[in-house]
């Protein structure tokens, strides 16, 4: 069982959903992001998921654009993210990067996969990949031993959902809003429907991200789904108060993830 898997397994057996969360890599500054994630993880994330800054995040919305901005103004590299990686695994939870597929290709894929592996990381979340294209990347990714996180939409088909779950390992990541990543105030009442639509598909965890930023939104996630992403919120509360900020909001979090 791999350690993503373990992570989900874990919060099964407590009856409620895994808490995962999304900081980019050198934000607020390379040694602050390490110190917000041992705060996030004191807080109760069972999962982080470390950004690697990229200078096109089409996806992203402005709170995260803006913590982009920052990170890569403050010089932060490949390089930066290997060692954010190497830190956060040795944490002792499973320690992701979220990227664009730009980066990892300019990287090198196969020295990428080997060298997150190397640092203990346990995946990789590659939103903007599709499976059509994603040969290379399933063959670096399986000689190492890395999960695979592909994402669907609401406006997935179920032939797209199977194609995604075809090649996921670690969980699929099922968006909760049509359009950009950023905090909101209400969750789609089409999540639900697509996350049954995954399980029909796949008997990997599904969790759910983009937009979700309250303890209400993610009780709510909770009850139907594996996991909840929260990203834009820890960034909003890092920039509020820092790390005991960032710890605040998780504690805060994890109480709406019970299953009734």
């Amino acid at each position: 069982m791999s350690k993503i898997h373990e992570a989900f397994a874990k919060a099964k057996t407590e009856n409620r959903a895994a808490l995962i969360a999304y900081l980019p890599a050198g934000y607020p500054s390379e040694a602050g992001a390490v110190e917000c994630i041992a705060a996030m993880v004191e807080g109760g994330v069972d999962i982080v998921e470390i950004g690697f800054p990229y200078s096109d995040p089409v996806m992203d919305g402005p709170t995260i654009q803006a913590a982009v901005d920052i990170s890569l103004k403050n010089g932060t590299k490949s390089a930066t993210v290997i060692e954010t990686v190497r830190q956060v695994a040795a944490f002792g939870v499973p320690a992701l990067v979220m990227s664009y597929w730009n980066p990892i290709e300019r990287y090198g894929v196969t020295k990428f996969a080997a060298d997150f592996h190397a640092a203990g990381g346990a995946g990789v979340i590659t939103p903007d990949l599709t499976p059509e294209e994603a040969g290379e990347w399933v063959t670096a990714t399986s000689n190492e031993d890395v999960d695979r996180v592909f994402l669907v939409a609401l406006s997935s088909s179920d032939e797209r959902i199977s194609k995604v779950s075809g090649v996921t390992t670690g969980f699929v990541y099922a968006g909760a809003v049509m359009g950009v990543t950023g905090a909101r105030t209400s969750v789609s009442d089409a999540v639900q429907g697509l996350v049954e639509k995954v399980r029909r598909h796949s008997d990997l965890p599904v969790a759910v991200g983009l937009g979700v930023s309250t303890p209400e939104q993610a009780n709510e996630i909770a009850q139907y789904a594996d996991g909840v992403i929260v990203g834009s919120a820890f960034v909003s509360a890092i920039e509020r108060g820092g790390a005991a900020a960032a710890k605040e909001l998780a504690v805060s979090l994890t109480k709406g993830l019970g299953k009734s």
